[in-house]
Protein backbone atom coordinates (compact mmCIF):
# COMPACT_ATOMS: atom_id res chain seq x y z
CA UNK A 1 0.00 0.00 0.00
CA UNK A 2 3.04 2.27 -0.75
CA UNK A 3 2.23 5.94 -1.26
CA UNK A 4 5.09 8.04 -1.49
CA UNK A 5 4.62 11.29 0.00
CA UNK A 6 5.95 14.52 -2.16
CA UNK A 7 7.20 17.48 -0.38
CA UNK A 8 4.32 19.54 -1.05
CA UNK A 9 1.59 16.70 0.29
CA UNK A 10 3.93 16.59 3.36
CA UNK A 11 2.84 19.64 4.43
CA UNK A 12 -0.87 18.89 3.92
CA UNK A 13 -2.18 17.63 7.35
CA UNK A 14 -5.27 16.41 6.03
CA UNK A 15 -3.86 14.38 3.01
CA UNK A 16 -1.59 13.03 5.97
CA UNK A 17 -4.52 12.31 8.40
CA UNK A 18 -6.26 10.15 5.86
CA UNK A 19 -2.91 8.65 5.24
CA UNK A 20 -2.37 7.50 8.78
CA UNK A 21 -6.33 6.13 9.10
CA UNK A 22 -5.92 4.24 6.07
CA UNK A 23 -2.25 2.46 7.17
CA UNK A 24 -3.23 2.16 11.06
CA UNK A 25 -6.41 -0.04 9.27
CA UNK A 26 -3.96 -1.92 6.70
CA UNK A 27 -1.01 -2.82 8.65
CA UNK A 28 -2.77 -3.60 11.88
CA UNK A 29 -1.19 -6.95 11.68
CA UNK A 30 2.07 -6.39 9.71
CA UNK A 31 5.19 -7.71 11.27
CA UNK A 32 7.81 -3.98 12.43
CA UNK A 33 9.93 -4.38 9.62
CA UNK A 34 7.19 -4.22 7.11
CA UNK A 35 5.44 -1.12 9.00
CA UNK A 36 8.40 0.73 9.01
CA UNK A 37 9.52 -0.18 5.59
CA UNK A 38 6.01 1.55 4.22
CA UNK A 39 7.23 4.87 6.59
CA UNK A 40 10.79 4.31 5.24
CA UNK A 41 9.06 4.21 1.71
CA UNK A 42 6.59 6.96 2.20
CA UNK A 43 8.35 9.53 3.63
CA UNK A 44 12.02 8.61 3.13
CA UNK A 45 13.80 11.36 4.96
CA UNK A 46 11.23 13.19 6.34
CA UNK A 47 11.03 10.08 8.37
CA UNK A 48 12.69 10.14 11.90
CA UNK A 49 12.81 7.62 14.72
CA UNK A 50 12.54 9.13 18.45
CA UNK A 51 14.34 7.22 21.17
CA UNK A 52 14.53 7.39 25.10
CA UNK A 53 17.59 4.63 24.94
CA UNK A 54 15.63 2.94 27.21
CA UNK A 55 16.92 0.36 24.32
CA UNK A 56 17.92 0.58 20.54
CA UNK A 57 14.97 -1.91 19.21
CA UNK A 58 13.32 0.38 17.39
CA UNK A 59 16.04 2.35 15.96
CA UNK A 60 17.67 -1.00 15.26
CA UNK A 61 14.70 -2.12 13.17
CA UNK A 62 14.08 1.02 11.09
CA UNK A 63 17.77 1.40 10.74
CA UNK A 64 17.11 -1.97 8.23
CA UNK A 65 14.88 -0.74 6.38
CA UNK A 66 16.40 3.57 5.88
CA UNK A 67 20.06 2.97 6.97
CA UNK A 68 21.20 6.33 8.22
CA UNK A 69 17.73 6.75 9.65
CA UNK A 70 17.52 10.07 12.09
CA UNK A 71 16.90 9.07 15.35
CA UNK A 72 15.55 11.87 17.89
CA UNK A 73 16.64 11.71 21.60
CA UNK A 74 15.91 14.17 24.09
CA UNK A 75 18.23 15.17 26.49
CA UNK A 76 16.92 16.82 29.42
CA UNK A 77 19.98 17.62 31.19
CA UNK A 78 17.87 15.18 34.25
CA UNK A 79 18.82 11.74 32.53
CA UNK A 80 21.15 8.65 34.39
CA UNK A 81 24.55 8.55 33.26
CA UNK A 82 23.39 5.14 31.88
CA UNK A 83 20.99 6.92 29.64
CA UNK A 84 23.31 9.50 28.10
CA UNK A 85 26.09 6.29 27.67
CA UNK A 86 23.29 4.44 25.53
CA UNK A 87 22.83 7.27 22.81
CA UNK A 88 26.58 7.37 22.61
CA UNK A 89 27.07 3.69 22.07
CA UNK A 90 23.97 3.74 19.99
CA UNK A 91 25.34 6.51 17.77
CA UNK A 92 28.94 4.84 16.86
CA UNK A 93 27.63 1.33 16.47
CA UNK A 94 24.63 1.24 15.08
CA UNK A 95 23.74 2.97 10.90
CA UNK A 96 21.76 5.55 12.08
CA UNK A 97 22.24 9.39 12.48
CA UNK A 98 21.82 10.81 16.12
CA UNK A 99 20.08 13.95 17.01
CA UNK A 100 20.10 15.56 20.18
CA UNK A 101 17.84 17.87 21.19
CA UNK A 102 18.06 19.83 24.18
CA UNK A 103 15.34 22.27 26.17
CA UNK A 104 15.94 26.34 25.50
CA UNK A 105 16.57 26.21 28.87
CA UNK A 106 19.58 24.85 31.03
CA UNK A 107 18.65 22.87 34.21
CA UNK A 108 20.66 25.92 36.22
CA UNK A 109 18.46 28.53 33.90
CA UNK A 110 15.39 26.96 34.28
CA UNK A 111 15.93 26.79 38.18
CA UNK A 112 16.53 30.43 38.49
CA UNK A 113 13.53 31.26 36.43
CA UNK A 114 10.83 28.82 38.35
CA UNK A 115 13.20 27.70 41.63
CA UNK A 116 14.73 24.66 41.66
CA UNK A 117 13.45 20.86 41.63
CA UNK A 118 10.31 21.52 39.50
CA UNK A 119 9.82 18.56 38.92
CA UNK A 120 8.78 17.49 42.51
CA UNK A 121 6.36 20.94 42.48
CA UNK A 122 5.15 21.06 38.84
CA UNK A 123 5.91 17.46 37.03
CA UNK A 124 3.46 18.82 33.87
CA UNK A 125 5.29 21.77 33.41
CA UNK A 126 9.11 20.25 33.91
CA UNK A 127 7.82 17.79 31.11
CA UNK A 128 6.49 20.48 29.17
CA UNK A 129 9.76 23.02 29.28
CA UNK A 130 12.41 19.69 28.73
CA UNK A 131 10.43 17.34 26.67
CA UNK A 132 7.26 18.76 24.85
CA UNK A 133 8.42 21.69 23.73
CA UNK A 134 12.14 20.74 22.33
CA UNK A 135 10.02 17.54 20.54
CA UNK A 136 7.94 19.69 19.20
CA UNK A 137 10.78 21.91 17.53
CA UNK A 138 12.31 19.05 16.91
CA UNK A 139 9.79 17.51 14.74
CA UNK A 140 9.12 20.04 12.52
CA UNK A 141 11.53 19.20 9.37
CA UNK A 142 9.54 15.74 9.50
CA UNK A 143 6.12 14.51 7.89
CA UNK A 144 6.18 11.10 10.18
CA UNK A 145 7.88 10.27 13.64
CA UNK A 146 8.38 6.26 15.14
CA UNK A 147 7.68 5.94 19.10
CA UNK A 148 8.87 2.62 21.08
CA UNK A 149 5.24 2.39 22.71
CA UNK A 150 3.70 -0.87 23.39
CA UNK A 151 0.28 -1.50 24.32
CA UNK A 152 1.13 -4.03 26.72
CA UNK A 153 2.60 -1.20 28.91
CA UNK A 154 0.17 0.29 30.75
CA UNK A 155 -3.86 0.80 30.55
CA UNK A 156 -2.80 3.73 28.99
CA UNK A 157 -0.88 2.99 26.17
CA UNK A 158 -3.49 0.22 25.39
CA UNK A 159 -4.88 1.06 22.23
CA UNK A 160 -2.19 2.60 20.75
CA UNK A 161 -2.35 2.17 16.44
CA UNK A 162 0.70 0.78 14.93
CA UNK A 163 0.02 4.24 12.41
CA UNK A 164 -2.17 7.22 13.63
CA UNK A 165 -2.42 10.56 13.55
CA UNK A 166 -0.69 12.96 16.09
CA UNK A 167 -3.28 15.88 15.66
CA UNK A 168 -1.30 18.02 18.19
CA UNK A 169 2.20 18.08 15.43
CA UNK A 170 0.07 17.54 12.40
CA UNK A 171 1.89 14.40 12.30
CA UNK A 172 2.13 10.80 10.81
CA UNK A 173 3.06 8.90 14.05
CA UNK A 174 4.22 5.27 13.46
CA UNK A 175 4.36 2.49 16.84
CA UNK A 176 5.72 -0.61 14.93
CA UNK A 177 6.16 -2.63 17.80
CA UNK A 178 3.00 -1.42 19.16
CA UNK A 179 1.34 -5.07 19.34
CA UNK A 180 5.08 -6.46 21.06
CA UNK A 181 5.16 -7.85 24.45
CA UNK A 182 8.44 -7.51 26.74
CA UNK A 183 8.79 -10.82 25.49
CA UNK A 184 8.82 -10.09 21.79
CA UNK A 185 11.40 -7.03 23.07
CA UNK A 186 13.63 -9.26 24.60
CA UNK A 187 14.00 -12.23 22.07
CA UNK A 188 14.79 -9.23 19.67
CA UNK A 189 17.15 -8.15 21.46
CA UNK A 190 19.09 -11.52 22.03
CA UNK A 191 18.66 -12.48 18.34
CA UNK A 192 20.33 -9.52 16.89
CA UNK A 193 22.72 -8.08 20.16
CA UNK A 194 20.43 -4.68 20.28
CA UNK A 195 21.83 -2.21 22.50
CA UNK A 196 19.47 -1.67 25.84
CA UNK A 197 19.96 0.50 28.80
CA UNK A 198 22.30 -0.91 31.42
CA UNK A 199 19.39 0.37 34.17
CA UNK A 200 17.06 -1.95 32.58
CA UNK A 201 18.97 -5.23 34.47
CA UNK A 202 18.89 -2.85 37.56
CA UNK A 203 15.20 -3.17 38.25
CA UNK A 204 14.13 -0.50 36.44
CA UNK A 205 11.24 -1.56 33.44
CA UNK A 206 11.09 1.78 32.48
CA UNK A 207 13.79 4.48 32.23
CA UNK A 208 12.79 8.40 32.29
CA UNK A 209 14.49 11.29 33.79
CA UNK A 210 16.48 9.89 36.72
CA UNK A 211 14.50 12.60 39.74
CA UNK A 212 10.95 10.88 38.45
CA UNK A 213 12.41 7.08 38.10
CA UNK A 214 12.22 4.46 40.68
CA UNK A 215 12.44 1.05 40.14
CA UNK A 216 9.66 -1.45 39.74
CA UNK A 217 8.41 -3.49 42.42
CA UNK A 218 7.22 -7.10 42.09
CA UNK A 219 3.91 -7.44 39.78
CA UNK A 220 3.47 -3.87 38.81
CA UNK A 221 3.27 -2.96 35.37
CA UNK A 222 6.64 -1.60 33.54
CA UNK A 223 5.34 1.90 33.76
CA UNK A 224 4.85 2.51 37.74
CA UNK A 225 8.11 3.51 38.57
CA UNK A 226 7.51 6.60 36.51
CA UNK A 227 6.27 9.50 38.63
CA UNK A 228 5.53 7.07 41.83
CA UNK A 229 2.83 8.43 43.59
CA UNK A 230 1.40 10.83 41.81
CA UNK A 231 -1.74 10.47 39.53
CA UNK A 232 0.45 11.56 36.54
CA UNK A 233 1.11 8.44 33.88
CA UNK A 234 2.48 10.21 30.76
CA UNK A 235 5.67 12.96 29.97
CA UNK A 236 2.91 14.77 27.53
CA UNK A 237 5.01 13.15 24.39
CA UNK A 238 2.21 10.78 23.41
CA UNK A 239 -1.22 12.81 24.99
Amino acid sequence: MTEHVDLDESGDPAHLERLAERAGRELEDAPALEILRWAADTFGPRFCVTSSMEDAVVAHLASRVLPGVDVVFLDTGYHFPETIGTRDAVAAVMDVNVITLTPRQTVAEQDAEYGPKLHDRNPDLCCALRKVKPLEEGLRGYAAWATGLRRDESPTRANTPVVGWDARRGKVKVSPIARWTQADVDAYVDEHGVLTNPLLMDGYASVGCAPCTRRVLEGEDARAGRWAGRAKTECGLHG
